[in-house]
């Protein structure tokens, strides 16, 4: 979703559409190779994290804390980096809360989940070779 906001960080104005969607292309995958290991990681050891506690807080006083307390510890765990990582944990959370609610799990779909973002960057991958080589042929 970041590459869709900040097409191309290091580029200067986009002065038009092919430009958008050239720094979108690039950036996909730059993003993706650098930032989802270290979400991946990050992001399920401290849900998990919050998880545990909030469902620990939530067993010895009331349980209806654990939504929020879970909430507030992906929140603090996200201040790491403030703005992206922040909006990485409120990502997780919303997450965490749809395939708790929706009973979602096992292995298929925890496999589906991870290979769907190595999917994305070999497609885009795949445009920015198909981008390289038709600027090579001019």
């Amino acid at each position: 979703m970041l590459g869709l906001i900040a097409a191309d960080p290091f580029a200067g104005e986009v002065n038009s559409a092919g430009d958008y969607f050239q720094g979108v292309m690039l950036s996909i995958p730059f993003y993706l190779l650098y930032s989802f290991p270290v979400i991946l990681v990050y992001g399920t050891v401290t849900s998990v994290i919050s998880d545990c506690i909030s469902l620990f807080f939530s067993n010895h006083t009331n349980r209806k804390l654990e939504f929020y307390i879970s909430l507030l510890l992906h929140l603090l765990f996200g201040l790491i980096l403030l703005g992206l990582s922040l909006a990485a944990s409120v990502l997780f959370f919303v997450t965490d809360i749809v395939l708790r609610r929706k009973q979602i799990g096992g292995w298929r779909n925890a496999l589906i989940s991870l290979c769907l973002p190595v999917f994305i960057w070999i497609l885009f991958m795949g445009g920015v070779y198909l981008m390289d080589a038709s600027i090579l042929k001019w």
